[in-house]
């Protein structure tokens, strides 16, 4: 199957700006409006929340040069890519959109607790799958921003669902 060069140039000009390291540490915070569109029961807010995430990666200038572990990472994350797709790797691509549909799943009725679960289980597979398929110095920088986002990430939805749970007013119990 042949690819149109204004594809390959696209793509290839995305690929440069995915080596900035600040697209890594943005990635992240886009599960802050996804968690709040999937709560408020958005269709809309959680595909637009999606769409600036495939385009993130673009968002900031190309380094004029990046680290060895920067390079090491997306190396491997490209030769993974663009390997043969096994049936093991089909089902391991598949937890990209499973887990968001989780994390969509649980929020939807209002299960704060599983919607964490979800999403620091995705981002412990994540950081397993880069030691494994990347060497330790490329895993070793991504590593930061997987954990500081997921921190982060963590602390805003555990305090915004504590508002929430003080804003709501008691339910006295049923009489019967």
């Amino acid at each position: 199957m042949s690819v149109p060069e204004w594809v390959q140039d696209l793509v290839s000009w995305a690929w440069a700006r995915h080596h900035n390291v600040l697209s890594w540490y943005i990635r992240p915070l886009f599960l802050l409006p996804y968690c709040y569109f999937a709560y408020r029961r958005s269709a809309w807010g959680i595909l637009l929340t999606l769409l600036a995430l495939v385009t993130s990666m673009a968002w900031f200038p190309a380094p004029e040069q990046s680290s060895p572990g920067v390079q090491e990472m997306l190396d491997a994350e490209r030769d993974y890519l663009l390997s043969d797709w096994t049936p093991v790797k089909v089902l391991i691509g598949l937890l990209v959109p499973l887990t968001f549909l989780g994390v969509a799943v649980a929020l939807w009725r209002r299960s704060v607790a599983w919607a964490l679960v979800v999403i620091n289980g995705a981002v412990l597979f994540k950081a397993v799958w880069t030691f494994w398929f990347s060497g330790t110095e490329g895993a070793l920088t991504h590593l930061p921003a997987a954990l500081i986002g997921l921190a982060l990430v963590d602390a805003v939805v555990l305090l915004v669902a504590r508002w929430l749970r003080r804003r709501s007013p008691a339910v006295p119990p049923a009489l019967t």
